[in-house]
């Protein structure tokens, strides 16, 4: 009783605080401007069937891909195992889904096959990480903290995986024992392999074995599930929304500014679309800071798993230039972050000095050449270059601090029509000498 009652408290704390910081992640990407999007639903859920259910991205990079395919499979699968747990838990049973018969000890062999492929797929991650040090694991934006993050899950996992093994083996063997409170239900192929270890141990041991690693699965569960909110591995959840919300247009279709558009409509005599913002005082162009940028794009720093795939494709940043799309993105998440801290429940007006670009420079900007490699690369369907856009359009159409070389493009747009330094009169001059020798 004692037990189903912690039990029960820790359940309860765990998804109470969970649910607390998901509610205040939600609120924070609400800074953003509201966007509807609600077109095409059909092919909205068939891009989360593919890209964030199969992976299809991923396999940009087979080895890898395969290996995290393990990873999320496994995620899902083994914790199959915790509806039985959470009902042991509660009711204080043990294994109390040995009503399936014959079907029990082939089902959590299964669960230990996946369990030992997310143990060989993290090891081989950590090893890239930190032995071969691969070099996208390694720029610059990726600082003590994302590279301890990334270390501290992939070494958590490990645990849980591991702790799942030592419990069947040492149940497995107290079975044999006929140690009361261990039903017969077999043992399982791959625990079994360490039941040599634990066999010389006396029943004694074997229950505080067996115990620890229930309650270190089940305490090591709860404390991931309130960890990841604070780390990069909440594109676990995030990634799913991401992708059904994510840009079915081609990728190099810029959007036009509402304001713009009916101010041309105006000139033109076209009726103008009211979105209640007719005066002329709160219109403000581009995006000087995550309150200028949609939830879209708030939702984009969230899902981010800092893979570097972005930046690994990134002409820019192959060539030596200052732009990491990836790091864009954090930077945005670490601006964010910091605003939506200053919150309150209510909402109410945020004061604070700073701005986007107090994280990402300009020269990081002009950097991008708006290819969308990085979008087309990134493995949630991240929108990088939308976000790029609208800060350079806050460079140019607010700040009118655009690089010498753009200046004279638009001063000849606006005084030849062209971006050329030719006049109209003067644009065809070159095609006389053809017309000269064709005679």
């Amino acid at each position: 009783m004692i037990n189903s009652i912690i039990f029960v408290l820790l359940f309860v704390v765990a998804i109470a605080f969970f649910a607390y910081n998901v509610r205040t992640i939600v609120r924070t990407i609400k800074i953003g401007k509201n966007i509807k999007i609600k077109d095409n639903p059909l092919k909205r859920w068939w891009l989360v069937l593919k890209v964030a259910i199969f992976q299809s991205k991923m396999m940009g990079l087979p080895i890898v891909g395969i290996l995290h395919i393990f990873v999320f499979a496994g995620f899902i699968i083994v914790n199959i195992e915790m509806l039985e747990i959470f009902y042991d838990g509660i009711t204080g049973s043990h294994r109390a889904f040995t009503f399936m018969g014959g079907f029990y000890p082939l089902m959590i062999a299964v669960f230990e096959f996946f369990a030992l492929l997310v143990i060989i797929s993290c090891v081989v991650f950590l090893l890239r990480r930190n032995v071969l040090k691969i070099k996208r694991f390694w720029n610059y934006e990726m600082k003590w903290w994302p590279r301890l993050d990334a270390n501290i899950i992939l070494f958590v996992e490990i645990i849980l995986m591991s702790s799942i093994f030592f419990m069947n083996a040492a149940d497995a063997i107290l079975q044999t024992r006929g140690v009361e409170h261990y039903e017969q239900v077999g043992s399982f192929f791959f625990s079994s392999l360490l039941i040599p270890l634990l066999n010389g141990l006396p029943n004694e041991t074997l229950i505080f074995v067996e115990r620890l690693c229930w309650w270190l699965h089940v305490i090591g569960v709860f404390l991931f599930l309130n960890y990841i909110p604070f780390s990069k591995h909440f594109h676990v959840f995030a990634s799913f929304p991401n992708v059904y919300f994510s840009k079915l247009e081609p990728l190099g279709k810029i959007s036009n500014m509402p304001s713009i558009t009916n101010e041309i409509k105006s000139m033109l005599g076209k009726p103008v679309d009211d979105n209640g913002n007719t005066d002329a005082g709160d219109i403000s162009f581009g995006a000087a800071d995550v309150k200028d940028l949609t939830w879209k794009s708030l939702l984009d720093a969230y899902a981010c798993t800092e893979c570097g795939r972005c930046t690994r494709v990134c002409p820019a940043s192959i060539t030596g230039k200052k732009l990491s799309p990836r790091k864009v993105i954090m930077d945005t998440r670490d601006r964010l972050e910091i605003l939506g801290r200053t919150i309150n429940k209510n909402g109410s007006e945020i004061q604070d000095s700073k701005t986007l670009f107090d994280f990402i420079s300009s020269e990081e900007l002009w950097a991008c050449t708006t290819c969308n490699a990085c979008t087309s690369e990134c493995p949630v369907n991240i929108d990088q270059v939308s976000l790029i856009l609208e800060m350079r359009r806050y460079i140019v159409m607010e700040k009118a601090a655009a690089p010498g070389e753009l200046n004279a493009i638009f001063s000849n747009i606006e005084n030849n029509g062209a971006p050329w330094q030719f006049s109209q009169q003067d644009r065809l001059k070159w095609a006389n000498e053809l017309f000269i020798n064709k005679k």
